[in-house]
């Protein structure tokens, strides 16, 4: 299975058994801007208000703790890569979680120090990654393979990965302490910000650039159970996406803020905006690209065997579809 590990640090409760709390989760990165926007433009209280529900939100570092948080049953919906996803599925025999929506595309880069210009020159070179086994992790390993150089997970080999926080990989960046990083946005961006420059934009590396960064997951019981409050966060996800689209400045500022409150640290507005141009942000789950996400976990040995149906349960997508189309718009498919 893809490696897990952390602990999940929460910004409040969880759902309790029987409450009318709903628990959602996110990380405080731009590649979750939906849900950042959906949250600070209050959209997430308003739609589940109309259902008698509120949210109980908890922000996350990486995606193998929202893993945990699901399958605990702590979190409802989460906002979550498409690594620690194939996880969840292939871990609880594909019957815990579901992808109810996409979220965002894009804005993953390796960024390293100005004088490596090629893949043979990170011999001997230590590169970050947000945790072991989560996306960006997957993606620089699987990349590495393909450039022939070795990764294992203790840190030997070629390249020594070592995972950690990204506000950390950045500052260690900066000290010299790391040769650069396979990051999400802002980060990415806030490594070129300090003097790295991109060596592999991950864009370039998916057929049209598009690929599956952020999806909308939510635990099957709870679907189950309130169908209507999973609907009334979609609605304030569809919300936010149309926000986005509609008035781009305006959501950064609520990312940006957002950003802050959770982390206590300002984001620099020359980064953000450059973090902005690599993302796009689509209902569309993207699923092939997921697929393809599990073939490079398991050939670099982060997933011990795929599920016999290939994902074909994964996708939930009726509440979304049926959201859309309320809207007059396309609907997704898995």
């Amino acid at each position: 299975m893809l490696a897990l590990g952390g602990l999940v640090t929460g910004c409040a409760s969880p759902a309790a058994a029987g409450t009318a709390a709903v628990a959602l989760g996110y990380f405080p990165n731009v590649t979750h801007a939906p849900a950042l926007v959906a949250d600070a433009s209050g959209q997430f209280a308003k739609r589940l208000a109309a259902v008698g529900a509120t949210p109980a939100i908890k922000s996350f570092r990486a995606g193998p703790e929202v893993l945990q948080a699901l399958l605990s049953g702590s979190v409802d919906v989460a906002y979550l890569g498409p690594s620690p996803t194939i996880t969840a599925y292939v871990q609880s025999r594909t019957t815990a979680v579901r992808v109810i929506a996409g979220s965002t595309s894009g804005g993953a880069a390796l960024v390293v120090r100005p004088e490596i210009a090629a893949a043979g020159e990170l011999r001997g070179r230590r590169l970050a990654t947000p945790q072991l086994g989560n996306t960006q992790d997957v993606a620089l390993r699987y990349w590495l393979r393909s450039q022939g150089l070795s990764a294992t997970k203790d840190g030997a080999g070629d390249v020594s990965i070592l995972p950690q926080a990204n506000a950390a990989a950045v500052q260690a960046f900066r000290t010299g302490a790391i040769d650069g990083g396979w990051l999400p946005e802002p980060y990415a961006s806030a490594l070129v910000t300090a003097g790295g420059r991109v060596l592999v934009d991950e864009r370039s590396r998916w057929p049209g650039g598009a690929f599956v960064t952020t999806q909308v997951v939510a635990r099957t019981e709870f679907l189950q159970r309130r169908p209507d409050a999973a609907r009334a966060v979609l609605e304030a996800h569809l919300d936010a996406l149309d926000l986005i689209a509609a008035d781009a400045g305006r959501a950064r500022t609520l990312v940006s803020s957002q950003i802050k409150a959770i982390t206590a640290q300002a984001q620099n507005a020359a980064t953000l905006d450059r973090a902005w141009q690599h993302l796009a942000f689509t209902p569309d789950p993207l699923a092939a690209t997921l697929r393809a996400s599990a073939d490079h976990a398991a050939a670099v040995g982060l997933l011990l065997k795929p599920p016999s149906d290939n994902f074909a349960g994964l996708w939930s997508l009726d509440l979304v579809d049926d959201a859309l189309a309320a809207r007059g718009r396309a609907r997704v498919v898995a």
